[in-house]
């Protein structure tokens, strides 16, 4: 199905129709980037305010146009706002001063849907007062999901869901449960096809034109989204959306993980009593995202409600727990006992880049002791590291799995720990840096010098993957990298289970690691045990370990770090030294941005240097990646090269000695 991509044939990604964004209300005219065409192919806009109660839920769509606000918690129809969402642009929208979606100085997160064949559409009717009513879309697949809202009376959101059935229905703006008590009412016992939906007047016992679907003159809109349709991405053969459900065990939790066959980025689920429960049954629509908080085991997640004006949720540790390949729960108290939990999950971002700028930004700050946010050109960050220059402090890092209330030190083998409450740092686009506090200098230390490195999950790029080790050889993982993984760093992270920072790299001697952390442990020569990697070959799709404790050690959690090469962007690799001036090709147009470079056969510690502080032709500071040392800026060890970097003449033992070998990582 070409529909997918549109008239130009363009292959389409997630990312194109897509987004989670995450931004402060200005109380004044303000545009929102997030890379959404949404004047062009259309869409829906919606807006949830986080940070504090008494906000609804608002939608803007392209087809009933600008300031026209429909509530997901309330039964009102379409309400003029003035000044609300003002235009829907090529790269997506703008808001004007009305304080909905936009009250100075308060956050709010914005999901937009843009219309694509296999993704989502946008069908608006006006009722003939008949019992049944076909309607055509343009999705191209059967939908998974439809949500029907009249627009110009007051109304119930009456929700198809493809394993409710077309015999049942689900309110999206109340907690009941699913509903089949009035007969052939509201799709006509039809099931949606690729082409086309039905709905009908009314049922035996409908007295409300609120649950009606096709009342004489009334105007309705309906949102629809895909289920399953395997056009999208470089291949055109992958699926970005799923409507489905799993069901309970006795104990409110799952036997297996749900299987997606991707990762979720956003989940919209139906807890309680889910489809089973009928009209007395209660359950909340709970929405997730990966920008706002949706991570792995120990991670906190971040809760909204569809039906409800409250504020953001953070739920604490083992919730809903975002894997490779779908998800899972842990203990949960929001779902019952042996009940079917209908969902609609949307696959990460998986866009391979096309220029370094779009995945990686290395950043200089100075500490204020106060909230302040880090400006850095990604719309967001998967993992960021971050280091004190002028004070022995740890280089730390944060990541969107882990959550961004957990950090981990480079330079020790400790577990994770959590920040103080006034010290917490956000990975949205402008990431927020918080208060000085019992983290003392961390990252934020009044009038301190900062440098942060900041990645982002992409195709070809870089992944992160969460997993827990089970001390069998041979256990591989799934991971969403879509290549080969040749630099790996694997962490043990919960408490109970300490190690550290261990490595594998492409250029390592076979079965080799070589460890990262602590001044000591961190700056020895690769380690040869069989048991490491289990003598096995990475793949495009899995990588694969031994027994180790330390990597795969039996009831332990990890956090793998992977890269990769990617053209012109990234390059892993090494070098042997000579004790003369190295060139190193990376393959890139215009220079290194960030090198890591580490000796593989003997003592040298883990060396970064970044263009944020300077790679010149002349002395280059570096930090270490496994010591908590000060900045070193009186050192000339690399150059700028137009296709890479250069290693010196000047450099120690420890970068370029004769005959002796190095492993890099290098970003452009």
């Amino acid at each position: 199905m070409m529909g997918a991509a549109g008239a130009s044939g363009d292959k389409v990604y997630v990312d194109d129709v897509f987004s989670t964004y995450v931004y402060e209300g200005s109380g004044t005219n303000q545009t929102i980037n997030n890379g959404i065409d949404l004047s062009g192919e259309g869409g829906l806009v919606w807006i949830k305010r986080t940070d504090s109660p008494d906000a609804n839920n608002v939608l803007f769509d392209t087809v009933r146009g600008v300031d026209k606000v429909l509530f997901s918690d309330l039964t009102l129809g379409s309400t003029d706002f003035a000044n609300s969402l003002t235009a829907f642009s090529s790269s997506g929208f703008s808001l004007g001063s009305n304080s909905t979606g936009n009250a100075s100085g308060l956050s709010n997160v914005a999901w937009t849907f843009r219309k694509a064949p296999g993704f989502f559409d946008v069908v608006t009717y006006t009722g003939d007062g008949n019992a049944t009513k076909t309607l055509n879309h343009s999705l191209g697949s059967v939908p998974g999901m439809i949500m029907v809202k009249n627009t110009n009376d007051s109304g119930n959101w009456i929700t198809y869901h493809r394993s409710a059935g077309a015999n049942k229905w689900l309110l999206l703006n109340t907690t009941d449960g699913a509903q089949n008590n009035y007969g052939i009412w509201p799709w006509n016992n039809t099931t949606p096809t690729s082409t086309q939906f039905t709905v009908a007047l009314e049922g035996t016992g409908i007295t409300s034109d609120t649950y009606r679907l096709n009342v004489d003159n009334d105007t309705y809109v309906a949102y629809i989204f895909a289920h399953d349709s395997q056009v999208f991405g470089t291949d055109e053969d992958e699926s970005i959306i799923k409507c489905g459900s799993f069901t309970t065990n006795s104990s409110g939790t799952l036997d297996a993980p749900v299987d997606l066959g991707f990762e979720p980025q956003f989940i919209i689920f139906k807890a309680g009593s889910g489809i089973t429960g009928g009209a007395a049954g209660t359950g909340n629509w709970f929405i997730l995202d990966m920008v706002r908080a949706f991570g792995g085991p120990s991670s906190k997640s971040r809760t909204l409600k569809a039906q409800t004006d409250g504020a953001e949720q953070e739920r604490s540790a083992g919730w809903l727990i975002r894997t490779s390949t779908g998800f899972d729960v842990d203990v949960f108290a929001f779902f019952n006992a042996n009940k079917e939990i209908p969902y609609m999950a949307i696959r990460r971002p998986n866009k391979p880049p096309e220029a370094a700028t779009e995945v990686f930004d290395d950043v200089i700050y100075n500490g204020t002791a106060g909230a302040h946010d880090v400006a850095n050109s990604l719309l967001y960050t998967d993992l960021t590291w971050i280091k004190r220059r002028t004070a022995s402090d740890p280089p730390v890092l944060i990541d969107r799995l882990r959550g961004d209330t957990k950090y981990l030190k480079s330079s020790a083998n400790d577990v994770e720990a959590t920040w103080d409450a006034n010290d917490v740092l956000h990975l949205d686009r402008m990431y927020s840096v918080g208060f000085q506090g019992n983290v003392t200098g961390f990252n934020n230390s009044s009038g301190q010098p900062y440098i942060s490195w900041n990645f982002k999950r992409a195709s070809g790029f870089f992944d992160i993957v969460g997993y827990s080790g089970n001390a069998t050889a041979g256990t591989s993982h799934n991971h969403n990298l879509n290549a080969i993984p040749e630099f790996i760093i694997c962490k043990s992270y919960i408490a109970g289970g300490g190690a550290g920072f261990w490595c594998y790299h492409k250029d390592l001697s076979t079965n080799n690691a070589i460890r990262m952390d602590g001044s000591s442990n961190g700056n020895v020569a690769e380690q040869s045990a069989s048991n490491y990697w289990n003598s096995s070959t990475h793949s495009a799709t899995t990588f694969t370990l031994g027994d180790y404790g330390d990597i795969n050690g039996s009831g332990k959690t990890f956090v793998g770090y992977l890269f990769a090469t990617l053209p012109g962007i990234s390059k892993v690799g090494s070098y042997s030294g000579t004790g003369n001036a190295v060139d190193v090709d990376c393959g890139f147009a215009a220079g290194a941005k960030f090198v890591m470079i580490k000796r593989k056969d003997g003592a040298g510690d883990w060396y970064v240097w970044d263009s944020a502080r300077g790679i010149i032709s002349g002395n280059d500071p570096y930090l270490l990646l496994n010591n908590a040392q000060d900045e070193v800026t009186n050192t000339d060890y690399i150059d700028p090269l137009t296709s890479g970097f250069t290693v010196t003449s000047s450099s120690p033992d420890a970068l370029n000695v004769n005959g002796g070998d190095y492993i890099f990582l290098a970003i452009a």
